[in-house]
């Protein structure tokens, strides 16, 4: 990592998952830009190590533990950055569930509306929290977390395709609505990425991970980036946009597997 420019210094910024994967790694890179970060998680526990570990490194944190399908603990977040850490000038809606995978024939009511909950209502609470302060201030940036599933389709995973369908669509809603107020609202569409490495053995990674045109799976610090730029000034004139990372996954037709013209059988630099 580069030596930091400072830029976010001052600023509060809330990000909910971030206790691991993907919103551990921009939870950190925001704090080493200068931000005061608040480290917002259903794990109390991994939000605090992570909170710590920040400190540590002489940047600014502080720690949650948060169900960001509950209003009332969505409240209570926003609440407690306001009077511990100022008024909140980027929430990145981080928190969401990969895991669950189910057919739909075997599904029921309770895992759609788990999922729906998790994914996609958390961003309403949490951006129906945050908006009028920043509205009222005529700033503010809000993140959403999509995925490849929102125009894409995952075997075993309607619930969670459709709960990033409707984040999309909440995105280009409700940037839509508080444009006036200088208030912008994107989402990252990540890849393939690997927020627990444990999760899939190395041969099952690499077969997955052929599936990348840039040849490599994606990482959580892929992400951290992309964020940062979306809450920064030189994203000012950018509001509903879906900023996809994924090595160029989602642009392809075909996987590299099954194409016409494999990347194997591209010219070698030494043939161009």
């Amino acid at each position: 990592m580069s030596a930091p420019s400072r830029r976010f210094e001052g600023q509060v910024v809330v990000v909910t998952g971030g206790a691991a994967g993907i919103g551990r790694a921009i939870a950190e890179r925001f704090a080493f830009e200068g931000a005061y970060v608040l480290v917002a998680d259903l794990n109390a526990g991994g939000a605090r190590e992570v909170a710590e570990k920040i400190r540590a490194e002489g940047n600014s944190a502080a720690s949650i533990g948060c169900d960001v399908g509950v209003a009332e603990q969505v409240d209570a977040m926003i609440t407690f950055a306001e009077i511990n850490l100022g008024p909140v000038d980027v929430l990145v809606n981080n928190a969401g569930d990969v895991t669950i995978q189910k057919h739909f024939l075997t599904t029921d009511e309770g895992w759609w509306d788990h999922m729906l909950t998790t994914n996609l209502k958390s961003h309403f609470l949490c951006s129906r929290r945050v908006a009028p302060s920043m509205a009222k201030r005529g700033a503010g940036s809000i993140i959403n977390m999509s995925s490849g599933g929102a125009t894409r389709a995952h075997r075993g995973m309607v619930a969670y395709d459709a709960s990033k369908g409707g984040i999309e669509a909440f995105t280009r809603s409700l940037a839509l609505e508080l444009a006036p107020y200088g208030v912008r609202v994107n989402a990252l569409v990540p890849g393939l990425i690997a927020t627990n490495p444990s999760h899939l053995e190395p041969a099952a990674r690499a077969r997955r991970d052929a599936t990348v045109p840039l040849g490599r799976g994606g990482s959580p610090e892929d992400l951290a980036g992309p964020a940062l730029f979306l809450a920064s000034a030189d994203a000012a004139y950018v509001t509903g946009a879906c900023l996809v990372v994924d090595g160029g996954v989602l642009v392809q037709q075909r996987s590299p597997q099954v194409d016409t013209l494999t990347p194997a059988e591209f010219p070698g630099v030494d043939e161009i």
